[in-house]
């Protein structure tokens, strides 16, 4: 029979803190992954769930309208919400952990892959790159000078010279994707233009991969941008204390 109790491996209720409802749905698409429910089994009750993990009704409903808009469940009026086939498959999420933050491995993995899609569009922009998009880039480039000389805010001219590049390769899936990352990541943009940094010399340090990946594609050298974006990226997850992955998983 479906199953329509919550795992017993999780009996604590959620941390008080904000987003609750998607560090439930975070949590309910965990059990589901894990095979705690089935295909075709209806997650617990909106009761049962209130009393598993300590939240409000509206927690949990707005928890379960984010696990169907993610494709992990389908609703059933009168019946209750239940696994889809295929769970996860409709949508891309960069979810926080039950604590509301991305778990230091998972934000190793998400840098890596920041790496490989960031190479790939710096690849594709020195070779297709026009007229305009340079002059954006640069733009955007010099935009970050004057706000390191100056000892300004830069983190909106960085987006946006990631932005341009994701421009210039002329595909718009990557550009689509890319901005999906910048949301999650533009944060991290600001702390590389916080204070701090421009004082400990990790903002100069960015500009400096910036120049370089920016004379790649203004030279057309398309290996030398992909290695100069990849580089920047795991230079950028060293500066915020993370360990990338690049070359770590040997046969």
């Amino acid at each position: 029979m479906p199953s329509t109790t919550a795992p017993t491996n999780d009996d604590s209720a959620l941390p008080r803190a904000t987003g609750l409802s998607g560090m439930l749905a975070a949590r309910l698409a965990t059990a589901i992954r894990a095979g705690a429910f089935r295909p075709g089994d209806r997650l617990p009750t909106e009761k049962q769930l209130v009393e598993q993990y300590g939240v409000s009704r509206a927690v949990v409903r707005e928890a379960i309208a984010r696990l169907k808009a993610d494709g992990f469940v389908d609703t059933r009026q009168g019946a209750g919400a239940f696994v889809v086939a295929k769970p996860g498959m409709a949508n891309f999420r960069i979810a926080p952990s039950d604590t509301g933050r991305i778990a230091p491995a998972d934000l190793a993995h998400i840098f890596e892959l920041r790496g490989v899609i960031e190479a790939g569009m710096a690849e594709l922009a020195a070779k297709r790159r026009n007229v305009a998009d340079l002059a954006a880039l640069e733009t955007a480039f010099a935009r970050m000078q004057q706000a390191l000389e100056s000892g300004e805010d830069g983190a909106s001219a960085d987006d946006s010279f990631h932005a341009a590049i994701a421009t210039a390769a002329h595909n718009p899936y990557l550009a689509q994707f890319a901005t999906f990352l910048a949301q999650h990541f533009s944060a991290t943009r600001a702390l590389t233009w916080a204070a701090s940094a421009r004082d400990d010399g990790s903002a100069a340090a960015a500009q400096a991969e910036h120049a370089r990946l920016l004379a790649a594609i203004e030279a057309g050298a398309a290996e030398e941008a992909a290695r100069a974006a990849r580089d920047h990226i795991f230079a950028a997850a060293a500066r915020h204390g993370v360990a990338a992955k690049e070359n770590s998983v040997k046969d």
